[in-house]
């Protein structure tokens, strides 16, 4: 079994049709091996999935190389992967099985407060994020995880969304009216995904529309 860095944290028909899509996601990237699966949910909201058959090895590895993988060992020095569960003044809380605390001086995303940092580079929460761990806690987030963040910030503008998969959001899109003012819904996680706009639509504009249609936390990412 691998845990996958993506959660499903709704409920009731949300939660089932998330779980059919994250059935095609993975389909769709082990079509060509010679494996069966089974996608589940851990008591902590993370995808699991088990797989069985000639090619689990490679299976597993095509996993974590597009998910990302939850572990319970850690080494001082490696990068890992959590996800955005809290911030406060003092830095954000990830959840990569158990609690990270990347203190604020170790996100290394240039001045503000954490939530003037989350609000800048539209960090929504459940967001995957890259850290390296610190045996002696003084986590920081992944130089390419900020690299990551930074680029956001230099393209045509973004509305990052959680809570929804990306065939939700891109209905959403459409039906306010708006599929020609975008380029694509790119798939950050399971339920987070980040509509990226074309070069004269107004980020902070388009979330205005969409709020509503959209039980969700919506961040709009203004080019620098």
């Amino acid at each position: 079994m691998v845990v996958l860095a993506t959660k499903c944290y709704v409920s009731g028909e949300a939660r089932e049709r998330a779980l059919d899509g994250m059935g095609s996601l993975v389909a769709n990237e082990l079509g060509d091996l010679d494996v069966e699966f089974d996608v589940g949910v851990r008591h902590d909201d993370f995808i699991s999935v088990t797989v069985s058959g000639d090619d689990e090895t490679v299976a597993r590895n095509v996993l974590r190389e597009e998910w990302g993988e939850i572990t319970d060992h850690f080494t001082d020095g490696e990068t890992y992967v959590g996800t955005l569960e809290g911030w406060d003044e003092d830095g954000f809380v990830l959840d990569a099985g158990i609690e990270v605390r990347v203190p604020a001086e170790g996100l290394g995303l240039g001045t503000g407060s954490p939530e003037q940092v989350r609000d800048r580079f539209g960090i929504v929460q459940h967001l995957s994020l890259r850290f390296v761990y610190d045996e002696d806690g003084d986590h920081e987030l992944a130089d390419a995880e900020r690299d990551r963040l930074y680029d956001w910030t230099r393209g045509q503008g973004r509305v990052n969304v959680n809570s929804a998969t990306r065939a939700e959001v891109r209905a959403t899109v459409n039906r306010a009216g708006h599929a020609n003012d975008i380029v694509t819904v790119e798939r950050l996680g399971l339920l987070e995904q980040s509509i990226i706009c074309r070069e004269n639509t107004d980020a902070p504009g388009l979330l205005a529309s969409i709020g509503g249609y959209l039980p969700s936390e919506l961040k709009a990412v203004i080019p620098q």
